[in-house]
C-alpha cells in the first residue's frame, strides 16, 4: 500500500462528517438555537481526527519529506497552498467555537454558526479533491518504494500516538480546571 492509501480513507471519514453538518445547520435555522454538544463533537472531530490526526500525518510526515525533494513548481505551489488551506481551517473551527461560547452566554449566534458550519462542508471537499486528484498521486513519484514504506511505517505509527496525546490533553486540562 501507497502512503496516500490511509490518507485518503481518512478523507472519506471526514467527508462522512461534514454531511451530518447540513442537517445540523437546517435544525438550527429552523429552531434558532444552537446544539453546543453537536458543535463540540464537530469541533473535536475537525480538531482532533481531521487536523491533528490527519493533516499531522500530511504535514508532519508527507510534505515534510517532499521539501528534501526537487519539486515541480507546480507541485511546489500546491503543497504550499495545501498548508495556508489547514491554517484556514483551523481558524474557521476557532471561530466556531467562539461562536458556540458565545451562544452559550445567551448571545444568539445561530446564523454564525450556520455559516461557520456551511463554510467548512464546503471548503474541505475541494480541499479533499486537491490532495486526492491533484497531489498525492503525482507526488508518491518522488519517492522510492522503500521510501514509500517507511513513511506508511511513519504514519502508522504516528496513529498509534494519537489517542495518548488527545487523553493526555483531556486530563491535563481537566487537572488544570480543578486547581
Amino acid at each position: 500500500m501507497k502512503p496516500i492509501g490511509p490518507l485518503m480513507r481518512e478523507h472519506r471519514l471526514i467527508e462522512k462528517m461534514l454531511s451530518c453538518f447540513e442537517g445540523e445547520t437546517r435544525k438550527i435555522t429552523e429552531q434558532k438555537k444552537v446544539d453546543p454538544l453537536f458543535v463540540d463533537t464537530a469541533v473535536d472531530f475537525i480538531r482532533t481526527y481531521a487536523d491533528r490526526t490527519h493533516h499531522g500525518k500530511e504535514e508532519d510526515i508527507l510534505f515534510r519529506d517532499l521539501i528534501n525533494k526537487q519539486l515541480s513548481r507546480e507541485h511546489a505551489r500546491i503543497m504550499e497552498e495545501l498548508v495556508e488551506e489547514h491554517k484556514y481551517a483551523r481558524k474557521t473551527v476557532a471561530m466556531l467555537v467562539d461562536a458556540k461560547e458565545r451562544h452559550l452566554t445567551g448571545e444568539d449566534t445561530s446564523q454564525e454558526v450556520v455559516t461557520l458550519l456551511k463554510e467548512l462542508a464546503h471548503f474541505y471537499p475541494i480541499h479533499i479533491e486537491k490532495e486526492d486528484k491533484h497531489f498525492f498521486y503525482p507526488c508518491m513519484e518522488y519517492f522510492t518504494p522503500e521510501e514509500q514504506d517507511k513513511m506508511l511505517a511513519e504514519f502508522y505509527e504516528f496513529d498509534r500516538k494519537m489517542i495518548h496525546e488527545k487523553y493526555g490533553k483531556v486530563v491535563n486540562q481537566i487537572e488544570s480546571q480543578s486547581v
